[in-house]
């Protein structure tokens, strides 16, 4: 066709200066058919465009230089002129050639980028088998192919298959047996040479194989890779007949980027069951700590009292049988709060923390809990400052007063005996939230501990390297559990002067018409 359109090109120039310019007797008519020239090489490339100088030359010769409808010359001028025009026309026409070779590869070069962008975005889905899935569709509009799949192996061994197109050209892939063309990679790319693109290989099936080949004379398949090792393959209808080098290194390409998405879920799965291995080592040697220690100190404290309560030979006074009653009671509850928070976290750990939620009034929930740590906070002074435009909120009163008490026991642990402990409740109306603060003048927390503090057996460290003493961690972790089951919030920060400022938040939610106004609390 390009030869053909050089030709009459070459025919309509030569027309146009017989029956128009030839009347006007215009110089160095022959420059005209640069114009045959020019078009030929940016429409149909190089080689017609020379067949088109070429032609321009002889058609001049014959037709308009004299003698006539010969290709001598009689005038020796004239051949000087018609080798310039035949030189010129020759190097227009290469260099139109080219700039549209030129214009060419650079619309490959973009569409190979455009698509390469597309499958790397599309890679990024959570799920790998939905990233695919787009992934396939994508390279089959792409490359113009009835059906494309996409199929890797687990870990497990499990083939995973995802498909695209129509459902008897995907049917007719997941049928074959052993595909017609394999498409191999080309030469790897060096620091001074390109890579080149792969090439279709026909694969020869054997006379065994040869009926089960039938379906599968339409079939490709370019490996998928990592390395050495193959991961999987894409496999296409019919991709041989119509794959030029630019459609080869494409696809390519897309197989690489597919097989480092699938060893990078790959990773990250692996990663993540490590993790969880870890974190469950850690729970076990932690709660190993808690039942050889943190659990065994308060039972042994309560067997030593038991036991000597029921001694017969000692004559103990009503005060000593007291003490051991006292101190059975105490140890008791200790052992109660450490299972309790075990338990609370397990919930939390587990997710099937359900807060059973009710409207309260938080001033009130606040009260009640410092009333029943008065016990255990009775050797420092507990200020309690509660505002008076408190909304009731939706909340589960059991999990909240956990967490409040946990961090007024908190503060009583960790703070010299004498030393104030004030909880504050107040509505931020601002944010929506009602914030309760726990301050004491404890030591305060280590610059390098606030990340971690609300960790799951995590314990602060001293400045001389050693964990503070007071438990397993878990008071914390559990408060940060329940708050956020709430849609809340916790965190900590260091007072100025000494001590520590703990804060819970709680979102205000609306009010139903027909919930009653919360009472209003007076400030301890």
């Amino acid at each position: 066709m390009g030869y053909a359109a050089a030709l009459a090109a070459v025919t309509l120039v030569s027309l146009f200066i017989g029956f128009v310019v030839g009347r006007i007797n215009l110089a160095n008519a022959s420059m005209l058919y640069l114009f045959a020239v020019l078009a030929t090489a940016v429409i149909f490339g190089r080689g017609p465009a020379v067949f088109a100088a070429i032609a321009a030359f002889l058609t001049f010769d014959w037709f308009f230089v004299q003698p006539l409808h010969q290709f001598t010359v009689s005038d020796p001028e004239e051949w000087i002129s018609l080798l310039l025009f035949m030189l010129t026309a020759t190097i227009t026409g290469q260099l139109a050639a080219g700039q549209r070779e030129r214009r060419r590869e650079a619309e490959e070069r973009e569409r190979e980028a455009v698509v390469l962008y597309d499958v790397v975005r599309l890679m990024s889905e959570s799920r790998l088998e939905d990233a695919l899935a787009s992934v396939a569709e994508r390279l089959r509009v792409e490359l113009h192919v009835p059906a494309l799949a996409v199929e890797f192996w687990r870990p497990t061994g499990e083939l995973v298959r995802v498909g695209s197109g129509d459902a008897n050209g995907i049917d007719e892939i997941y049928r074959s047996a052993t595909p017609a063309h394999v498409l191999h990679t080309g030469r790897p790319p060096s620091s001074d040479e390109h890579a080149t693109p792969g090439r279709w290989v026909r694969i020869v099936p054997t006379l065994r194989s040869k009926t089960e080949s039938r379906n599968s004379s339409k079939i490709g398949v370019v490996p998928i890779k990592v390395g050495e090792r193959r991961l999987g393959a894409l496999v296409l209808l019919d991709p041989s007949q119509q794959f030029d080098t630019t459609d080869n290194r494409l696809v390519s390409a897309a197989a690489t980027q597919i097989g480092l998405a699938v060893d990078r879920d790959r990773l990250r799965k692996e990663s993540t069951e490590a993790e969880i291995l870890r974190r469950t080592d850690q729970l076990r040697a932690a709660l190993l700590n808690a039942v050889s220690h943190d659990l065994r100190t308060p039972l042994a404290a309560i067997m030593a009292s038991a036991g000597s309560l029921r001694q017969q030979d000692v004559a103990w006074t009503e005060e000593e049988r007291q003490s051991f009653a006292q101190a059975i009671e105490e140890e008791a509850e200790h052992l109660n709060r450490l299972v309790a928070n075990l338990l609370d976290l397990s919930r939390i750990e587990g997710g099937s923390l359900q807060p059973d939620k009710r409207w309260h009034d938080v001033g009130a929930l606040v009260e009640d809990v410092v009333d029943r740590l008065r016990p255990v906070t009775a050797r420092h002074h507990v200020e309690v400052s509660v505002a008076d435009d408190l909304p009731p909120l939706w909340l589960d009163a059991v999990e909240i007063g956990e967490a409040l008490y946990n961090l007024v026991e908190n503060a009583a642990k960790y703070s010299p005996p004498d030393t104030p402990i004030t909880v504050e409740v107040r509505h931020n109306r601002g944010a929506r939230v009602v914030e309760v603060s726990v301050f004491d003048r404890g030591p305060g927390i280590p610059p390098a501990a606030l990340p971690h503090l609300f960790d799951p057996f995590y314990r602060a460290i001293d400045g001389n390297g050693t964990p503070r003493p007071g438990g397993l961690g878990l008071g914390l972790a559990v408060v940060k559990g329940l708050v956020e089951a709430h849609s809340g919030r916790v965190w900590v920060e260091n007072r100025g002067g000494g001590g520590a400022r703990f804060v819970i938040t709680l979102p205000v939610a609306d009010q139903p018409a027909d919930v009653p106004p919360a009472p209003q609390v007076t400030a301890a």
